[in-house]
């Protein structure tokens, strides 16, 4: 397919609708057999289940054109399970794995000419959701539900250069003890907007968000999480039931000790040893890593050796091999790369 006509290396991070999505309808107990659709509204009644008790879930992974030519997306396989863990905990129908791995595929292949270019920095940002369709008045969880997928194209996260970020350690709660911050919901995401805009108004780039019940552990951000490497060169990441599992930060983990050959951790990290590592980073879909500066607790400020200018030595190591496996630079494990469409 040929690219479509865009600016592909001014992208920023903003919808732009692109030509088909999918959806798949569940009713009677079972999802139908789905279909690729040009309309992006969605029509629902006012008292959908989505509108009133927020029962909806979602999932983001990219696709990238290769060194080589192909489209390629990274471990999709994860993405599907990881929505049909976040189903299951917010009572909802399981789609399963492998038919939301075809969903994606189809999906890509229909908008391929909106993938941008190998070497643009840019990428196709794909976001499957799932939401509760039918009326629901009483707090129940609705009978219909819609999965649907779009995408849209995006540009660098790093656009201009790295910049290490300043965050702060926030005093509202990200997760409550058994409660969904394991899952990806859209409610974890809604009740971090507030703590957020008040970061940004108070100068901070993003939040830690210690864990609620002693307020003494690194939890994760908004929206990723931490990943600190120590003096010796250990990559140490948090072990908490009520983190979302990341699949860059797995990805990260298994990078650091198969392909640079380093010391691997997951374990609780506490605030106070926080001025022991000698990097951080944020660890999501968006960036692979953001590098983190400084941190500050309450006014005392946590400043890492890797400095306000760059990335650390380690994290820069961990970003540019993952990056590489992602662009098909760099040999990827069995499975994690799969290929939408060849040259």
């Amino acid at each position: 397919m040929e690219k479509k006509n865009i600016d592909w290396e001014n992208l920023g991070f903003a919808y732009i609708k692109t030509d088909k999505r999918y959806v798949s309808n569940y009713k009677d107990g079972a999802w139908d057999e789905g279909a690729l659709i040009e309309d992006a509204d969605i029509t629902m009644n006012e008292c959908a289940g989505v509108l009133q008790y927020a029962q909806t879930i979602f999932e983001g992974l990219k696709a990238y054109t290769t060194e080589d030519g192909r489209i390629v997306t990274f471990r999709p396989d994860l993405n599907g399970q990881r929505m049909m863990d976040s189903a299951a905990r917010m009572e909802m129908p399981q789609f399963d794995a492998g038919r939301f791995v075809d969903a994606v595929t189809q999906t890509v292949r229909a908008n391929a000419g909106y993938v941008p270019p190998y070497g643009s920095g840019a990428s196709l940002y794909i976001r499957p959701y799932m939401f509760g369709i039918n009326p629901v008045i009483g707090v129940k969880p609705a009978d219909e539900y819609q999965f649907r997928i779009f995408t849209t194209p995006v540009g660098p996260y790093f656009k201009g250069g790295v910049k290490p970020l300043t965050i702060c350690v926030s005093d509202f709660d990200r997760a409550a003890p058994r409660g969904t911050g394991h899952i990806k919901a859209g409610l974890n995401y809604a009740m971090s907007l507030h703590a957020i805009v008040s970061a940004h108004a108070n100068g901070f780039d993003e939040n830690l968000y210690p864990d609620s019940a002693t307020r003494t552990k690194v939890e994760e951000t908004g929206g990723a999480n931490f990943l600190f490497v120590t003096k010796e060169g250990k990559v140490v990441t948090p072990h908490s039931e009520t983190i979302l599992p990341s699949i860059t930060r797995r990805s990260l983990m298994y990078v650091a000790e198969h392909y640079l050959g380093l010391e691997v951790e997951e374990r609780d990290v506490y605030l106070d040893e926080l001025k022991d590592f000698a990097e951080c980073g944020l660890c999501g879909t968006a960036a692979v890593i953001s590098p983190v500066g400084k941190i500050v607790d309450h006014g005392q400020e946590i400043c890492f050796p890797s400095g306000m200018e760059q990335m650390g030595e380690t994290t820069r190591k961990l970003y540019e091999t993952l990056t590489g496996i992602q662009m098909g630079q760099i040999e990827a494990p069995k499975g994690w790369i799969h290929v939408i469409e060849s040259m």
